[in-house]
């Protein structure tokens, strides 16, 4: 709950700044958080506490969490989604894998497990993998984050089987939110202004 507290608290002063209001907050959930009974009322009070627009943050949940109640699980992610959250299935291929749920869950994204990019470039088994599951969230409409992007070779084998979006230390390392906002006012400084 205090992570999420701080997200949206962040979520909003971001939207205040132009180099940051399209920013997406992604949140962990637990198996406990989604659990409780009244779950979607506290993500919905936070958001209205805090005055973040429920656009900018997706909340994460994991295969693991789909092994139990899953029916409850849906019907609290369909409700949230009406609010406008979105959803990434996380560490997607190492869990509970089963490809009935998918087609039942509300999902905007698909993460690939770090565990199969480490090796992507130098094990086939590894590569077929994160090909096949930027074929599956492509079929299903899913947008599809390669996690543990850490080496420019794993990058550009992902780009080539077609992978648009990407997460890990190749780009950045876990930082304070005041350092982030400072990168992108200075991103946005540098970048050239169109006059009309």
């Amino acid at each position: 709950q205090w992570v999420l507290e701080q997200a949206c608290a962040q979520i909003k002063k971001w939207s205040e700044n132009p180099a940051a209001a399209d920013i997406i907050v992604a949140v962990n959930l637990s198996a406990h958080q989604i659990f409780q009974s009244n779950f979607v009322e506290r993500v919905s009070a936070t958001l209205k506490t805090h005055g973040a627009d429920p656009l900018k943050l997706q909340l994460e949940l994991t295969e693991s969490v789909l092994a139990k109640n899953i029916d409850d699980v849906i019907e609290k992610m369909n409700q949230l989604v009406a609010l406008g959250i979105t959803f990434s299935l996380d560490d997607f291929g190492t869990g509970y894998s089963s490809l009935s749920y998918l087609k039942r869950l509300p999902l905007h994204q698909l993460k690939i497990d770090g565990s199969f990019v480490r090796d992507l470039v130098t094990n086939p088994s590894d590569a077929s993998i994160t090909q096949t599951i930027l074929a599956l969230g492509s079929s299903l409409e899913l947008e599809v984050i390669a996690e543990g992007v850490e080496t420019q070779e794993q990058r550009d084998k992902l780009v080539e089987q077609g992978c648009l979006y990407f997460q890990g230390y190749l780009f950045g390392h876990p930082q304070p939110a005041a350092q982030l906002t400072q990168l992108m006012n200075d991103a946005l400084e540098m970048t050239p202004q169109v006059r009309s």
